[in-house]
Order: structure tokens, then C-alpha cells, then sequence
């Protein structure tokens, strides 16, 4: 039996839901799947301490902003999970769970064709709203420690007390990464950090959040053909901050001095020896560069505008690494687990249809591929900084239901229908 819909959405957190909220406004009757259950990745592949980096206030998922009475704060993982039940009560989407998708395709050269482990369903218009984040990366350099080393994805962790005693190597300085060093350090555990390129902002500035003044200056409305970086803004990795404790940044040196151990990038493993590159001091520099440099902006932003704002004092590193690379046993260093932090691989295997690039990313404008009735949802800078976030999802999705509300109604009306074995009803 294949069941056909105007439109099928794959993927059932927060950008699918969006894009079913904003279809069934539209009165187009679709169906959205999803292999597990309604928002889980946040559950499951987030640590006990987990909570957003962006202040509540930015939850805006079209027609349910954030509803509870702490807009300044920062949800925590669990909070994030009910908001995104919540948001389902709603308005009560046509759901289906615990199906996996395993094939899209053209069907009989009108319709998709969505192959799932229970049915095949068919449909005029597909959206594919599951993220950018699906293969956790491990580097082979992984196959070289030895089998006693605990290792684990970031996706994977869960709270210092489920790791064996000793100390932990935590590789990659993204979002995930420093928070999770953090969420380790302040329980005592020695930790060892690997310290990659990625970027840090300043949690408050001249008396807001930083989130604010931003969100004041216009940035989260910046589309990504006008920011100077254009289409390689997508690929960047993200600044790293926290929300946690009411929401500070995270200066990598300050643990330095409270007894974590840093080194630049992990290059090699021989034996029990560890090898790292001499690019700590350049990390650590670079990633206070970017905050200065998003200071530097809000000055000029309150100058031009003549706003009255507090001074704050100017940043001074507080601590200096030594030069040059290093090196480390592992053994001796008693590091009995590793952490990698160091992202996610994007896999649309199971889309066979000819939209993407030599890297597997999909080409799209704003969403819309060139594959007529075939849209994306929920990539990170799908059209703003916010696109993969809860801030700026309904602006995408409010567009593409648009998109597939024209199509539809420049086409003959389908509604769902048994096309197997069944009279069809139009």
C-alpha cells in the first residue's frame, strides 16, 4: 500500500515541525516522518549539563515563541526537549515516528518517492529538514591509542561520573568541546584540551549580552549573499560561549591557570606518545582576536547611534603558553579516556537525486533545489546565521511553505490517497 501526500517532510525536530506548522496553515495536507521520536537528537546526543549558548528570548518557532518567564536565561537540555513537546501540543502535527527513511527518488517522473523501513509513500514535494549533523567525526589517528583508552564522540558524553578514573583528553575547541572541558574541570577531573582554531565571543559587553547587541544591530537578519564570506560562512566552526551558570564566555586561558593542561592540535600518536603541533599560542590569540573584533563592532555600533552604554576595560590575555610543539605519554599522564569534539560529517546518501556537490553538501537557494519540488530545511546558513537555530527556523520555513503553497496551487489539487490496489481519489 502507498499512501500519496501533497508533501512529505523527513525529519521530526525542530525544523520539520516548523515547516508542519507552516504547511498546515497553508491547508496543504502532508505527512512528517521521523525514525525516532519528536526532538531526538536533544535528547540524545547532548550531556546532562547541556543548554543553549543563545538566551531564551530566541526561541521563536513560527507561532509559538518562547512561552515560559525566563526570557534572559538559557534552557538547559531537558527544558529544550519539553519546549519542543510543547510546540508539537500545539498545534498537534501529522506525525509519524519510529519510521526510518531509507530511499528518496523520482517516482513515476511527477511524483518523490519516499521509501521508508514500514511503507513506501509518494509525494508532489519533499522537504528534507534533517539537519547538517549525522555521522560523528572520529579520525583513524583514533585505531592508535590503546583499547583500554575510553573513546567517545561528544554525542556520546554524558557527565564526568560515567568516564573511569583519571585523567581526560578532550580533543577540539567548538562549542561542544569547551563545554564539555569546562563541565569536566569544575568537578576536579584533570583535563587535557587539544585547542583547534575555532573562534570565542564574549558572553557580555557594555552592559548586554552580546546576543543582544547583535540581534539590535541587525545581524541575525544578515542573509548569507551579503555577508563578506558569502557561501564558506557555512563551513565555519561556531564561537564558543556558554549559558551556563546564567551565561559567561569561556577563556581558555583563565583554566590554563586553574591547572588544565593545553596544547595545540593533536598530530600524531606513536606508542603511548603524543604529539602536538605548535599552534597553541596562535589559537589561543586568534580566538581572542574574534572577540575583540565583535567588541570593536558594538563600539562602533553605540558611537554611531549615540546610545549610552557602560565602558568596559580593555581584554588582557592572562596567561601565555610556552612556543613550539609538544609532547606528551599518555600513559604516564594517566589519560584513561578521550573525548573527541570535533564535529559531524553531513550524509544524504539515501537522497538519490542529483543536488549535490563533489562533498555531498546539497546545492540550494534559500532552501530550493534545482530539482523542482525539492527543498532543505534547517541547515546551518540555509539563508541567515540563525537558520539551523530556534531563532531564525520560522523565517525559512514560513518561506518555503510559500514555495510549496505555489507550487501546489499552480498544479492539479492531490490529496492523500491509497495508489495501490485502490480506486484514486483526486
Amino acid at each position: 500500500m502507498t499512501m500519496h501526500y501533497s508533501a512529505i517532510v523527513i525529519g521530526g525536530g525542530q525544523a520539520g515541525l516548523s515547516i508542519s506548522y507552516c504547511l498546515q496553515r497553508r491547508g496543504i495536507d502532508h505527512l512528517v516522518l521521523e525514525q525516532h521520536q519528536i526532538a531526538h537528537s536533544w535528547r540524545t546526543k547532548r550531556w546532562d549539563s547541556f543548554c543553549l549558548v543563545t538566551p531564551n528570548w530566541q526561541c521563536q518557532l513560527p507561532g509559538f515563541p518562547y512561552p515560559d518567564d525566563d526570557p534572559e536565561g538559557f534552557m538547559g537540555r531537558d527544558a529544550i526537549v519539553e519546549y519542543i513537546e510543547r510546540y508539537a501540543s500545539h498545534f498537534n502535527p501529522p506525525i509519524r515516528t519510529g519510521v526510518k527513511v531509507e530511499r528518496v527518488r523520482r517516482g513515476d517522473g511527477v511524483s518523490f518517492e519516499v521509501v521508508t523501513n514500514q511503507n513506501t509513500f509518494t509525494a508532489d514535494q519533499v522537504v528534507l529538514a534533517t539537519g547538517g549533523y549525522h555521522t560523528p567525526k572520529i579520525p583513524r589517528l583514533a585505531e592508535r591509542l590503546d583499547p583500554n583508552v575510553v573513546q567517545l564522540h561528544s554525542a556520546e558524553y554524558r557527565n564526568p561520573e560515567s568516564l573511569p578514573e583519571g585523567a581526560i583528553l578532550v580533543v577540539g575547541t567548538g562549542q561542544s568541546g569547551c563545554q564539555i572541558a569546562e563541565d569536566l574541570h569544575l568537578t576536579g577531573r584533570k583535563v587535557h584540551l587539544c585547542v583547534g582554531g575555532a573562534p570565542r565571543s564574549p558572553r557580555r559587553y557594555r552592559g548586554k549580552d552580546v546576543v543582544e547587541w547583535l540581534d539590535q544591530m541587525g545581524y541575525y537578519d544578515l542573509a548569507i549573499d551579503d555577508h563578506p564570506q558569502k557561501e564558506t560562512v557555512r563551513h565555519k566552526t561556531n564561537h564558543y560561549v556558554t549559558g551556563r551558570g546564567g551565561g559567561r564566555e569561556i577563556d581558555l586561558r583563565y583554566f590554563a591557570l586553574e591547572g588544565m593542561a593545553l596544547h595545540g592540535r593533536l598530530t600524531d600518536i606513536q606508542g603511548t606518545r603524543m604529539t602536538f603541533g605548535d599552534d597553541l599560542k596562535k589559537n589561543l590569540d586568534q580566538a581572542d582576536a574574534v572577540a575583540e573584533s565583535i567588541k570593536r563592532t558594538i563600539d562602533r555600533y553605540i558611537d554611531s547611534n549615540n546610545i549610552d552604554a557602560p565602558i568596559d576595560p580593555p581584554y588582557q590575555p592572562v596567561w601565555q603558553p610556552k612556543a613550539g610543539p609538544s609532547e606528551l605519554d599518555y600513559r604516564e599522564a594517566n589519560i584513561t579516556s578521550v573525548i573527541w569534539c570535533i564535529g559531524y560529517g553531513i550524509d544524504f546518501s539515501w537522497v538519490e537525486l542529483p543536488v549535490f556537490d563533489g562533498q555531498g553538501y546539497p546545492g540550494h537557494r534559500r532552501g530550493v533545489t534545482t530539482v523542482p519540488g525539492l527543498y532543505f530545511l534547517g541547515l546551518p546558513w540555509l539563508y541567515t546565521w540563525g537558520s539551523a537555530r530556534f531563532s531564525g527556523i520560522a523565517r525559512d520555513a514560513e518561506y518555503l511553505a510559500d514555495q510549496i503553497a505555489a507550487k501546489a496551487a499552480s498544479e492539479q489539487p492531490r490529496s492523500p490517497r491509497v495508489v495501490n490496489d485502490v480506486a484514486i481519489g483526486s
